[in-house]
């Protein structure tokens, strides 16, 4: 703009949207970096140099160097992200891939050589330093998933199947059991004391991401720990982020010894609806056991709120959710021209950015 070109308007972020999500979604399809040890926002790097690139006007050569040079990077270790060292960087990581993705944009369309060979180079690429191996037993994959596979083309399937959070403030894979575990509430409020046992039923992913025995450090521990969200629902009827705090914890003993009473199995059939593309699930099941020998019913959610199968349900809910955070900073004008002008794509796509972020300077 301070050259007399155009501004950039938001159809412009959003379709650069669409394509970073694109990017890292698929990628991550057949791919798991969690699996050899690896953070996922190695992807959001990735992903954001490429858009950032195109946005800036980069010919081929400067996006593939782009690219490379967010590869090589290589990535951050998921330590962050799981007990006893879960921390507040689960917040922020995200971010600085970005911050990161931007920086190398900028070298690259400032003439910076980029590495063809940085994922296949033998001993010093991606593949053979970082993909080989699982992390849990330091086993070498075998031969054909040591690099990386692609089960579909790009297009604009993972922000179509995007998932949104708006039932609880929980990591997603757990987002079922506890909507499972409020609708057991009121058959168990009253019999709390008398609980011989929880079973939660799962796919993998919730069993190696976010299963977690003993100590919970601090906030971020808590709301990956699938007990921990699981017991407070149970309790309390619902889930909020308040309920993640140390004071909070300490002073309702009752979750963790209802964690210690939660068994976790994991049900093949759900691990292949959540590996299933036309499916997409992320179940889990709830029984609860009591003292007397009497039991519940078995409560199963195989799709969350926030799911492409549940838009119907889900999308008022999503733009009251919006609704009420922004009146949370603005004041109801402000708040009610924000919302207005996003629920109208037409006319949010031709507005300036700068524009749309003057509304939010408070």
């Amino acid at each position: 703009m301070s050259r007399g070109e155009s501004p950039l308007l938001m159809r412009e972020v959003l379709e650069a949207m669409i394509l970073a999500h694109e990017i890292q979604g698929v990628i991550a399809l057949e791919n798991s970096f969690n699996r050899v040890g690896l953070c996922q926002v190695l992807l959001v790097r990735v992903a954001s140099v490429a858009v950032v690139t195109k946005m800036y006007g980069a010919d081929h050569e400067q996006i593939m160097a782009g690219i490379s040079q967010a590869w090589v990077d290589g990535s951050a270790l998921r330590t962050y992200r799981h007990a006893p060292n879960a921390g507040s960087r689960e917040s922020w990581a995200a971010g600085d891939a970005t911050s990161r993705a931007v920086r190398l944009a900028d070298i690259s369309m400032r003439g910076e050589m980029g590495i063809p060979g940085v994922l296949s180079a033998v001993q010093w690429g991606f593949y053979d330093v970082c993909f080989n191996k699982t992390v849990a037993d330091q086993q070498f994959k075998p031969q054909q998933k040591r690099v990386f596979s692609f089960p579909q083309k790009y297009g604009t399937c993972v922000m179509e199947n995007v998932l949104f959070k708006i039932s609880f403030p929980a990591e997603f894979h757990a987002q079922t059991a506890c909507e499972a575990a409020v609708k057991l509430h009121p058959l168990v409020v009253d019999r709390l004391s008398e609980i011989d046992k929880i079973v939660i039923r799962t796919h993998d992913s919730a069993v190696r991401i976010i299963c977690k025995q003993g100590p919970l450090a601090n906030p971020a521990d808590r709301d990956h720990c699938l007990q921990y969200m699981t017991a407070v629902a149970l309790i309390f009827g619902d889930l909020i982020a308040e309920h993640y705090e140390d004071d909070f914890h300490r002073a309702n003993p009752l979750i963790d010894q209802l964690r210690e009473k939660t068994q976790i199995e994991e049900v093949p059939q759900y691990c292949d609806d959540y590996y299933d593309a036309n499916k997409r699930s992320i179940a889990n099941a709830i029984q609860i056991y009591f003292t007397d020998g009497t039991v519940t019913e078995e409560v199963a959610v195989e799709y969350p709120l926030g799911h492409r199968r549940r838009r119907a349900q889900g999308i008022p809910l999503l733009e009251k959710k919006f609704q009420r955070n922004l009146a949370t900073r603005f004041a109801s004008g402000r708040s009610q021209t924000i919302y207005q002008l996003c629920i109208d794509q037409a006319r949010l796509e031709q507005t300036a950015v700068d524009e749309f972020m003057d509304l939010f300077v408070i």
